[in-house]
């Protein structure tokens, strides 16, 4: 069993890390799960969390909310909606994408009338935003349904 795997963090905007890496922490859609060398071929999606990387240099974090992970024999790519190192989030970030949540949540409440799938989907990423606010300690403020 290899001591370390590849790791690759991208955003829209730019790679936020390639790196050797021992475990990676990933806040998947169906559960959290970890990754490390050898791990089983797995494709998940993110939901908003925080993705957290242990290397041989220490642990580094990142706000992640949404985007999908690929874990191969070689490694973990991570291809982030959005992802911001947690020690540069600011409650200026959180107001915008608890924003964006809201916004989808009310799209879906207008578009999918009497069609809940796409409705609870909507609320379950504002949930999750809001229990990411309260992870991280920024405040969230909380949204009404």
């Amino acid at each position: 069993m290899a001591d370390t795997m590849q790791f690759d963090l991208v955003s829209p905007e730019r790679r936020l890390a390639s790196m050797q890496v021992t475990a990676v922490q990933i806040p998947g859609s169906d559960g959290d799960m970890t990754a490390m060398p050898d791990h089983a071929p797995t494709i998940t999606t993110l939901r908003p969390g925080v993705l957290r990387v242990d290397g041989p240099g220490g642990a580094t974090e990142y706000v992640v909310t949404g985007g999908f992970a690929e874990i191969s024999a070689s490694g973990v790519s991570v291809l982030a909606e959005r992802a911001v190192p947690k020690g540069a989030m600011t409650q200026e970030h959180l107001d915008e994408m608890m924003e964006e949540a809201k916004t989808m949540y009310a799209t879906a409440k207008d578009n999918f009338v009497n069609e809940p799938g796409p409705v609870d989907d909507a609320a379950k990423l504002l949930s999750d935003m809001v229990a990411l606010g309260d992870h991280i300690g920024l405040s969230s403020k909380q949204p009404n349904l």
